[in-house]
């Protein structure tokens, strides 16, 4: 049974000398908290605080950190019973990628948010350049790959430049605005018209895909992270999303997935009740990096769903005008460290009349005034002070290692065989394949083909099975021999069709009159010599007929 009076201490405050530890019950923790100011006022310190709490009291939690620093310092307070719960995100760790595909198994109903959220961010990074034309054909290739089983973000490019993929893109499209976009619109395109319409988005999606750390990451079909099962489980997320590590946008953008995935898996919670929900605590440092639009749905709905939002950044002009709406419309607890004079204009209004603007831009180091969501309503405002920081555990280096080495076996694929997997799927082989392949002795036996090997696999007794994904539509399939990874993958449905067709295109065509005699003649025979009047259009003819 869910204890909604339990309380989770966050700052200390001081009444004629004596200090005292205060907190917020979890029940209100659900209407959201936000904290505001300058950097190294403190916010950072007030968020690593709670979060280490929640992690030692076996609560889910999530750590969206786009500096790495904090997360660095959380996960060295992870108990030893917690480490099986943690999974690190740390895109930085480049030979072993965590597989997040943001349009794996979205439902119809939510597609929408996917998209809007994609986008979104995508508009963020790029305000500056940013166009109607871009964004109507980038929606409609999000929209219809959300359709396409085994679809990743490499899958923009391809529907865009690849008329075969596309074609097989289409044909599973439900949609109906969506399919006429492409069979109506697009393909009826002009060249010209259709190249300039799509430059954009290869210029600027592309740049990111072009990085094998990010497309390691997305470019994979299946997540091995099940964000639903981490908020049921109550399991520890943390994100390493360092600017400097990974680069702003990469940080931005992966921010910006994850956390739209975890709107739409605290929504599918609508299949239990309410009670029976586990709360989940999502922290953001620094989150104007991901905050878009589509985040104003996710303050305005995840209090049903247990999605327990704690927000930091430094200044309100960070924010889209929507956004910061939002906020200030949703949020139950507020904490405003040392602002700006313009800030400190625009908090007055959430404070008054007990701090005024001059007290808002002159509070020292990690000092706070806030207005406290207790049982539902909004206290007024009071001044206290940020918890000191804690001492870093002894034995915390083995605790990471322990928590870095278990996420790799369970969540990770070693980087070789990821970008092979992506080479396939691109139609791409490496020259160096092409040239020994060129190179092959052909005096030795043919070497047997994956579709030869599918077709006469031994029994599955006698070979290992392997896990595999079909080049033509991309399902998952077991083979019984070791693939070759020069040559295609088929599943037992694309294999039969594929058979067929080898089968009836190495029937050789009969050859009409081939056995009526021809008469060899010479090559003077055939061409007269005579000279040829080109002012004249009509040529000779073999053999001398004019």
């Amino acid at each position: 049974m869910v204890n909604n009076n339990e309380i989770s201490p966050f700052a200390v405050t001081s009444f004629r000398g004596h200090e005292k530890v205060f907190g917020i019950k979890d029940d209100d923790r659900r209407r959201h908290m936000y904290l505001i100011g300058k950097t190294g006022m403190g916010k950072s310190n007030t968020i690593e605080h709670m979060a280490i709490y929640d992690i030692q009291h076996n609560r889910g939690v999530a750590v969206v950190d786009p500096h790495g620093e904090s997360v660095e310092k959380i996960i060295k307070f992870v108990p030893k019973s917690r480490i099986n719960d943690v999974v690190y995100f740390n895109p930085a760790d480049l030979n072993y990628p965590i597989a997040f595909n943001v349009l794996e198994k979205v439902s119809p109903e939510y597609r929408h948010l996917v998209s809007s959220g994609l986008l979104g961010v995508f508009k963020k990074i790029w305000a500056d350049s940013w166009g109607p034309r871009l964004e109507y054909v980038l929606n409609n290739a999000i929209m219809a790959l959300l359709e396409y089983p085994g679809s990743t973000l490499l899958g923009i490019m391809r529907i865009l430049t690849d008329k075969i993929f596309r074609k097989k893109v289409i044909s599973k499209i439900t949609d109906p605005v969506v399919k006429s976009f492409w069979i109506n619109e697009f393909s009826k395109y002009p060249d010209r018209f259709q190249a300039e319409a799509i430059a954009p988005i290869q210029n600027k999606v592309g740049r990111f895909l072009s990085s094998s750390m990010m497309r390691n990451i997305v470019g994979q079909i299946k997540s091995s992270i099940d964000l639903r099962s981490i908020m049921d489980d109550k399991k520890i997320f943390l994100l390493n999303l360092s600017k400097g590590r990974i680069g702003e946008d990469n940080s931005a953008l992966l921010g910006a997935m994850i956390i739209t995935k975890l709107q739409l898996a605290a929504m599918s919670r609508v299949d239990i009740p309410e009670e029976q929900r586990n709360d989940f605590y999502l922290y953001v440092d620094e989150f104007q990096n991901f905050a878009t639009e589509s985040f104003v749905n996710i303050l305005s709905e995840a209090r049903k769903y247990r999605l327990n939002l704690i927000l930091a950044h430094q200044y309100i002009l960070q924010l889209d005008e929507k956004v910061a709406a939002g906020i200030f419309g949703n949020i139950g607890t507020i904490c405003s460290f040392r602002v700006g004079a313009e800030d400190a204009e625009f908090l007055e209004k959430e404070f008054e009349p007990r701090f005024m603007q001059n007290d808002l831009v002159n509070l020292p180091k990690f000092h706070m005034y806030l207005k406290l969501m207790i049982d539902g309503i909004s206290s007024e405002p009071f001044s206290a002070k940020g918890i000191a920081p804690l001492p870093i555990p002894g034995e915390s280096q083995e605790v990471v290692d322990k928590i870095i080495k278990i996420t790799r076996e369970r969540y990770t694929t070693k980087k070789d065989i990821i970008e092979d997997k992506i080479s396939r799927w691109s139609g791409v082989m490496d020259v160096e394949e092409e040239d020994k392949e060129k190179k092959v002795d052909r005096s030795w036996p043919k070497e047997r083909s994956n579709l030869d090997a599918n077709i006469n696999s031994p029994s599955s007794s006698q070979s290992p099975k392997v896990q595999a994904i079909c080049d033509n539509c991309g399902a998952e399939t077991v083979l019984n021999f070791e693939p070759d990874p020069r040559k295609p993958i088929y599943c037992k449905k694309c294999l039969k069709d594929i058979k067929e067709k080898r089968i009836n295109s190495s029937r050789p065509a009969a050859r009409p009159n081939s056995n009526i005699p021809r008469k060899e003649i010479s090559l003077a025979e055939a061409f007269k010599k005579q000279p040829v009047d080109f002012k004249n259009r009509s040529r000779p003819s073999p053999g001398g007929a004019g």
